[in-house]
């Protein structure tokens, strides 16, 4: 019964991916993501167990990916619509968890022992009606003190501060931290910004299906089979685009036209 409630669902996706390429509606869309919803459900229960995101902020990024692989889809390349859409899933998911991962990264065992100290020192509050001292967490948690505090430590600097962050200066009045602290690198984010500018020129110079394959390998982070099954060609032509494309590349980069 499953598997023929499945077939029908597929045959519905199908028929209205063949619909929206001629004739694309909001209406149609939400449509297909609703139908297809379990491939972004199955991504997400796969990165809930490697990050501390909520379900449903990864549940609605993912359907962003989802919405990007049916606008992309092209059923005249014979792929089945589920292998087309997971690399975007995945892809958006990877994005955003790498733009909110913290700039100190936590050995997770530590994150493990930070959740069961809430849980502990709650515990504590109530058994001893007062806050509990650092000895006393450490022993709940059954590891030292040091390193509790080390944990605490690192916690509490996890997340990076502002540096429109306000400062109180006595001879000086009211400044933000960024006003404070010397820049030495803003000549590097220059550069930066610079090399970004120039990479961009020089990827409109390259031939279309080079510069889609670049794009997929080291702006979306797929694989070299990945961008083969979407642009459909052979890994072989992948690679050779590859090489091909980062040498004219550098060409460009270095002023050679």
């Amino acid at each position: 019964m499953l598997t023929t409630v499945n077939k029908e669902l597929k045959s519905e996706s199908l028929e209205l991916l063949r619909e929206y390429q001629t004739s694309p509606t909001t209406h149609l869309r939400n449509r297909i993501v609703q139908l297809n919803v379990g491939l972004v459900r199955k991504e997400v229960h796969h990165w809930m167990q490697q990050c501390t995101e909520s379900y449903d902020d990864l549940l609605q990024v993912g359907c962003l990916g989802l919405i990007r692989a049916i606008e992309r889809f092209d059923m005249s390349k014979g792929h089945a619509f589920s292998s087309f859409a997971v690399p975007y899933i995945r892809g958006e998911i990877q994005h955003y968890l790498r733009d909110k991962s913290p700039s100190v990264r936590i050995p997770r065992h530590w994150l493990t022992l930070q959740r069961q100290a809430t849980k502990e020192i709650q515990k504590l509050q109530e058994s001893l009606n007062r806050h509990p001292s650092d000895v006393e967490v450490a022993s709940a948690l059954k590891i030292s003190v040091t390193e509790w505090q080390e944990i605490k430590l690192a916690c509490r600097n996890r997340s990076p501060l502002s540096l429109d962050a306000p400062v109180q200066d006595d001879d000086e009045g009211a400044a933000s931290l960024g006003e404070l602290v010397p820049d030495a690198g803003y000549r590097s984010f220059q550069l930066a910004q610079e090399d970004q500018i120039r990479l961009q020129l020089a990827l409109g110079k390259l031939e279309d299906g080079t510069r889609k394959v670049l794009e997929f390998v080291f702006l979306h982070d797929l694989t070299q089979k990945e961008t083969a099954e979407r642009m459909g060609i052979s890994s072989v032509t992948v690679s050779r685009r590859v090489k091909k494309g980062l040498t004219s590349l550098k060409k460009l980069m270095g002023g050679v036209e």
